[in-house]
């Protein structure tokens, strides 16, 4: 009697609960629903076996993981393409959940990309796209590698699951006739939900639409100040777009390049937070080398990028400055690693400079490496730092293969050398300033960390081979070095030794008192003081 009940219901005859019994009879594997006419089967096949809709998602999830890997292995360069990603990201997502018309597509989806992604890509070299350490410096790799592109591909493609699984419910009961729905506590909880991540995924990308910028010099009367610079350039150097910033109350004044620290560092934030005063006296052009900040893009393949590859791109760019410039000679200010750079250069083209400013001056970096680890473990040992002792016993003196390697050592500096800060120190801004000032988009202030990471660990073995004292005892273009008199020891004995070996046209070496590895931003009034005084004043006699 009930099986006939049914019957009749499914065809209209009987009453309402028959009818909402029926979709799922109809819709069990191989069996055609009795409510919809015959024409409908072809359309509803992926939802009447599930196997099929199953597949559908994970090929479409897979294929967009191949392009992907393709197109961008380290995840999202530009801001057009973290948009594109979250875009198509969003419809595959939703293809995904049509197919499946089950929330399970929120996970198959996502792990299909994934998986076929990382696949893809495993030719990519670098700590963001290494196996995962958990570590500091691991788990920022993380965070900036497959943390913000998870950001940006798989919340969206969860997202369109969710909103495609939901459609494809609601054209199933639509078509059997349920008209009579009723949402759960569940239902109103997934509403809520998927609301709040669309919201969130708007913001997003809002933020990644806002362009980098550099405010214009501006005269007393508030408006552009007539002769002046500031721009935020993108530069053809050797084959690879790289960007500078390049600011200056006149461009008659003579040339500052600056080039900042890692390898892989970006100073575009602490030169506009700090040394804005510079931009009175000289055209300052902070550069981001290949690999760092708004350069990051640059970066592969990293087979190419190499110590004396940097050293070409800085007379390459120099060149540039030159010839746009109308100058002569320029001035170059190396900061910690840029002074590595800096010296080499300077030796490869004297002809091209009016002088070298080095601050925070490195010389060896295995030397400066082993003085950090022997100091490390002393500190550890008589702190009673089991744990760091027991990681710098295993790791075993430097130099190491793996950037992760020298984490221990570096990450306790400021511990084993201890000092009073005074003002926007090293200590208590550092590397952060260069995230919170509008010369980077918002893809360039991830950059900034994932490019110090990246870079650091293809450039950094090749640094090893480097000694000064043995291999740079002459320069043939006035020296200037500006020290701080708390750098860590480990910079500063190989700095006093190169400084007394050094033969040039002229030297000089001043301490800035309250400073240690980056006093050019520790003390920036002392600074530009010294850059005025002692270094225009200098090429000028």
């Amino acid at each position: 009697m009930t099986t006939q009940t049914r019957a009749t219901g499914a065809h209209g005859l009987d009453s309402r609960q028959g009818a909402r019994q029926q979709p799922r009879q109809g819709f069990r594997r191989g069996s055609t629903p009795a409510h919809g006419p015959h024409r409908h089967e072809q359309f509803a096949l992926p939802w009447r076996e599930r196997w099929l809709g199953f597949a559908i998602a994970v090929t479409i999830a897979g294929t967009w993981g191949v392009v992907a890997g393709v197109w961008t292995p380290r995840g999202p360069l530009t801001s057009g393409e973290a948009l594109a990603a979250m875009g198509i990201s969003l419809l595959v997502g939703g293809a995904a959940g049509l197919a499946m018309r089950s929330r399970w597509a929120l996970l198959a989806a996502p792990v299909a990309f994934a998986v076929v992604f990382e696949v893809v890509r495993m030719g990519t070299d670098g700590p963001t796209v290494d196996a995962i350490h958990l570590s500091e410096y691991g788990i920022i790799a993380f965070a900036v590698g497959r943390g913000f592109h998870a950001l940006v591909a798989l919340v969206p493609m969860m997202l369109g699951a969710a909103i495609g699984a939901a459609i494809a419910r609601r054209l199933i009961r639509t078509r059997l006739g349920d008209h009579h729905h009723t949402r759960g506590w569940t239902g109103y909880l997934g509403l809520a939900t998927t609301t709040v991540v669309a919201i969130g995924l708007a913001s997003l990308a809002v933020a990644l639409v806002r362009p980098a910028r550099t405010d214009p010099i501006l005269g007393d009367d508030g408006t552009p100040l007539a002769g002046s610079i500031a721009e935020l350039a993108t530069v053809d150097v050797n084959g690879h777009d790289l960007g500078m910033m390049i600011r200056g109350t006149s461009t008659d004044d003579p040339v500052l390049l600056f080039l900042a620290g890692g390898p892989g560092g970006t100073e575009l934030g602490a030169m506009r937070t700090h040394l804005q005063s510079l931009e009175d006296h000289f055209v300052v052009v902070t550069w981001d080398q290949r690999g760092t900040g708004r350069s990051y893009r640059a970066l592969d393949p990293t087979s190419t990028v190499t110590f004396d590859g940097a050293v070409d791109d800085t007379v390459a760019v120099v060149e540039y400055l030159r010839e746009r410039f109308d100058e002569d000679k320029v001035f170059l200010l190396g900061q910690s690693y840029g002074t590595f750079l800096g010296v080499a250069t300077v030796q490869a083209r004297p002809d091209l400079f009016h002088a070298y400013v080095g601050t925070g001056q490195m010389v060896n970096a295995t030397a400066t490496d082993r003085i950090f680890y022997e100091d490390a473990l002393a500190w550890a040992r008589e702190t009673g730092n089991d744990g760091l002792v027991a990681t710098l016993v295993e790791n075993g003196p430097p130099p190491y293969d793996q950037v992760l390697e020298n984490e221990p050592a570096l990450k306790w500096e400021h511990e084993v050398y201890p000092y009073d800060h005074t003002g926007n120190s090293e200590g208590a801004g550092g590397f952060s300033e260069n995230i919170i000032v509008e010369e980077y988009a918002l893809i360039d202030q991830v950059h900034a960390f994932a490019g110090f990471l990246d870079t650091f660990a293809v450039l950094y073995p090749q640094l090893q081979m480097i000694d000064f004292r043995t291999q740079a005892a002459r320069l043939d273009v006035p020296v200037h070095l500006v020290q701080g008199a708390h750098e860590a020891p480990g910079r500063a004995i190989l700095a006093d030794e190169w400084y007394e070996l050094l033969e040039a046209p002229s030297k000089d070496m001043v301490r800035l008192d309250t400073s240690g590895h980056r006093p050019l931003f520790e003390q920036p009034d002392e600074f530009t003081t010294y850059m005025v005084r002692s270094v225009l004043g200098d090429a000028a006699s």
